[in-house]
């Protein structure tokens, strides 16, 4: 049953979802019996939620995984470690980090090291099928990952929510909680995400509650 791979931690969270999560679990198993390959890796599929609830400080919120099974690794925009070859949209985000911080941490597209620090790195679709972008979207995951931000804000975690499948849970931030903004893919980062400066914000606002800031 898919339940069972969520973090303990998480259990007091979405246990009322359990049915919800395993009808889910079913319908990926019969994709993966008619032959489509599930990203990211079935270990994977909630290793956002390795950070317990308690210990989160922002919420960055994405679409679904990378449709490449190189890239998909359970956590948004990350992918594993590299020389080269990043995303589009974690490239644009290292550009926007340069530019607003002056320096990252992260510069081999690795976010781990962000959620060390408290950061939920979270799609809304958990899952996708290889080469097709928003291939799960009908599956029902919005509701899950719904409950999932509605508690984190409700802990008065910041929420940056990039694109508009993201910003749909605007309503569930303060507005001294949430950073909005333009998804950095490629096709869209220049009408607003480059140059927006959302790290620094995140960080003043961390700051203006005497947390410590997140090293980007």
């Amino acid at each position: 049953m898919l339940f069972e791979l969520v973090p303990d931690p998480w259990h007091p969270v979405l246990n009322h979802l359990k049915e919800e999560i395993n009808e889910i679990g079913k319908q990926l198993q019969a994709r993966a019996d008619r032959g489509e390959r599930i990203l990211p890796d079935k270990r994977y599929v909630f290793r956002a939620l390795e950070t317990p609830p308690e210990a989160i400080k922002v919420v960055i919120v994405g679409q679904d995984p990378y449709p490449n099974i190189a890239d998909a690794i359970g956590l948004a925009f990350s992918v594993s470690p590299r020389n080269s070859g990043l995303p589009g949209s974690l490239m644009n985000i290292q550009k926007e980090i340069l530019t607003d911080i002056g320096s990252t941490t992260t510069s081999d597209g690795d976010l781990t090291r962000w959620s060390a620090q408290g950061v939920l790195l979270l799609n809304r679709v958990l899952t996708v099928s290889a080469g097709n972008s928003g291939s799960h979207a009908d599956l029902g995951w919005q509701k899950i990952t719904h409950q999932i931000v509605q508690h984190v804000a409700n802990l008065k975690a910041v929420g940056v929510l990039w694109g508009n499948t993201a910003r749909e849970l605007a309503p569930l931030f303060e507005a001294d909680s949430l950073v909005e903004g333009v998804h950095p893919s490629p096709l869209s980062a220049h009408r607003g995400f480059l140059g927006s400066k959302p790290f620094s914000r995140v960080n003043e606002i961390l700051k203006s509650r005497a947390l410590p800031e997140i090293n980007w």
